[in-house]
């Protein structure tokens, strides 16, 4: 089981900038490529008021700030140089869904797609896009939301794939070291997550192409059967599945550190005798980059060689 994706977080929610310009992220992307990484996708294109290019739509609807680096013209030109596709990220607002109107962010986040089709539908290495907004079923409005955008983004791009990367209400869903959570008193079972999903990957159906579950918020050692039900669930839609191997750790009180080798070594074991073949990480540029601001980062990316290098000699 390898990485073959990984998320690039830009504009950034709860992990701190690098600050890095475009010489920082070329050596980046040949790190990921000499990883096996051929696919980035960026996390999001704007969140409130920053974004990750000039939006002017954006700027004039919601007040957002115009950068100075076009980080989607970034990553194509890197993308593009470096042999690796790119999927592109929704924007998030934050003004809306809180106030429960999520027809007003689905019309901004409709048009911000439209706009970035417009400025970048035409790059080589343009090849799908993300639905941003993350959700573990609880919400139904945002379930319709995504079915909405994710066809709007199909219907833009003569059919690109659509990714979304949901998360469960396992054990550790929110605050990993909540005692509340810790105890499973907010997780739901396996056959709870089963139906809740069958009934939302039905309203999906035609919108999203690739369902990549973030695998952090169960215990360990319940895991493998959860990203079983999942990988049955999208087969039995049509959806291609893929497991969302976090490399950061979410048991400790610090948010957030790279992920212990061992731990992540038993996700992906966990997701190959699942069936698994693709594999994305959230995210290699902080938690496995031998660039990372974070020295543990750089342990985990010469462990992962290792790792790979082991299999070739198999």
């Amino acid at each position: 089981m390898k990485v073959t994706a990984t998320f690039l977080d830009e504009i950034t929610w709860d992990i701190p900038h690098q600050n890095w310009g475009p010489s920082e992220w070329d050596r980046d992307f040949a790190a990921m490529k000499k990883m096996g990484i051929g696919t980035v996708v960026l996390i999001r294109s704007g969140l409130a008021r920053w974004l990750a290019y000039p939006s002017r739509y954006l700027h004039e609807k919601c007040g957002c700030a115009i950068p100075e680096l076009d980080l989607i013209d970034l990553f194509l030109t890197l993308a593009e140089k470096h042999g690796m596709r790119f999927f592109c990220g929704t924007y998030v607002s934050q003004f809306y869904l809180g106030k429960g109107q999520p027809e007003k962010e689905l019309e901004i986040d409709l048009k911000s797609a439209e706009e970035v089709w417009r400025l970048y539908g035409g790059r080589k290495a343009f090849r799908g896009w993300y639905l941003s907004h993350e959700f573990s079923g609880r919400n139904d409005a945002l379930a319709e939301l995504q079915a909405a955008l994710g066809r709007r983004c199909k219907e833009l791009s003569g059919g690109l794939p659509v990714l979304m990367s949901p998360f469960i209400r396992g054990r550790k869903e929110g605050n990993a070291w909540d005692p509340a959570i810790l105890n499973g008193r907010e997780s739901i079972d396996p056959e709870e997550h089963k139906r809740t999903w069958g009934g939302i990957l039905e309203q999906l159906k035609g919108a999203v192409d690739i369902v990549a579950f973030q695998d952090g918020h169960t215990d360990y050692f319940e895991l493998e059967t959860y990203l079983r039900i999942n990988r049955e669930l999208c087969e039995s839609f049509g959806m291609e599945s893929w497991t969302n191997c976090e490399s950061f750790d979410r048991d400790m009180p610090i948010k957030f550190l790279p992920i212990h080798w061992e731990k992540m070594l038993y996700k992906l074991r966990a997701a190959e005798r699942a069936g698994f073949t693709e594999a994305i990480t959230f995210e290699f540029s902080h938690f496995m980059s031998p660039y990372s601001i974070y020295g543990g980062a750089h342990g985990l990316y010469d462990r992962y060689m290792e790792y790979l290098e082991k299999q070739q000699k198999a």
